[in-house]
């Protein structure tokens, strides 16, 4: 059986997964972004709500008993929405700065997404920046030769992830369906539980992703036995919240998809 037997639509994430090998950029932006209020946030505190559309994501880090404690210190009250939207306006051009900067694509993903459409399948995406975000996303990738058919951003569903609103809304669009011939891919522990929700095949990323988050150089510096320990924890964490097969990077997703179908 072919993959296109099975499979009529792959669903990518961008950040860690086809594009910011480590997923560096919104770590670097939102941390830029509290850093202005007076807030000091760690890498690991950014890291976990990664892959939510990134209002939410700023929601989840203020209701952090830690982080509101910083922010009622620096600041002098507790948060509120008022603060999501100040920091929203923060973030917009930091992210979209750190995002351009990180835009060339992950190694395979051009030849992934070349293979799938010589086999007849679609490619779409979807993430949790906004529109203006992708920006120069959308264009760095074109030039290296990636176009997904549609793409889907924060805030152009009623909620983001882990709701399956954005699959739903790729697949209605695409006229594509039953979802369990879509493939959800994504690094994120969010991502594994919007697929799930979806009734998608859900695929999850280890190496290139939120869940090891590091540069591809500083990953590859890495003794063998470390890089081996931090893959066996990011794929044990992505099986956990919902994936159901888990590959380094996308560079492994043909392999992975012939070996189920």
């Amino acid at each position: 059986m072919s993959i296109r037997d099975r499979f009529d639509l792959v669903i990518f994430d961008w950040a860690g997964t086809m594009v910011d090998f480590g997923c560096l950029a919104p770590v670097i932006a939102l941390r830029e972004a509290f850093a202005r209020h007076g807030v000091t946030l760690t890498d690991a505190q950014a890291r976990r709500d990664m892959g939510k559309a990134k209002a939410d994501h700023v929601r989840a880090l203020l209701a952090d008993p830690v982080v509101a404690q910083a922010w009622i210190d620096a600041v002098g009250r507790v948060s509120g929405e008022t603060d999501v939207d100040v920091l929203m306006a923060d973030l917009g051009p930091l992210m979209t700065e750190q995002a351009a900067r990180a835009a060339r694509l992950i190694d395979g993903a051009r030849a992934t997404v070349d293979a799938l459409r010589a086999a007849g399948v679609r490619v779409a995406s979807s993430t949790g920046y906004t529109r203006a975000m992708m920006a120069p996303v959308l264009r760095e990738a074109a030039a290296q030769g990636y176009v997904p058919e549609h793409l889907v951003c924060a805030n152009e569903t009623p909620a983001g992830r882990p709701t399956p609103l954005m699959i739903y809304k790729a697949c209605a669009e695409l006229g594509v369906w039953p979802l369990s011939r879509v493939v959800k891919v994504d690094d994120a522990d969010v991502g594994m539980g919007e697929g799930r929700s979806a009734g998608c095949f859900t695929v999850g990323v280890a190496a290139s992703g939120n869940s090891i988050g590091l540069s591809q150089e500083a990953l590859g510096a890495l003794l063998p036995a470390e890089r081996a320990a931090r893959l066996a924890t990011a794929e044990k964490a992505l099986l956990a919240a919902g994936a159901d097969v888990v590959i380094e990077s996308v560079a492994g997703l043909i392999p992975a998809l012939e070996r189920v179908c």
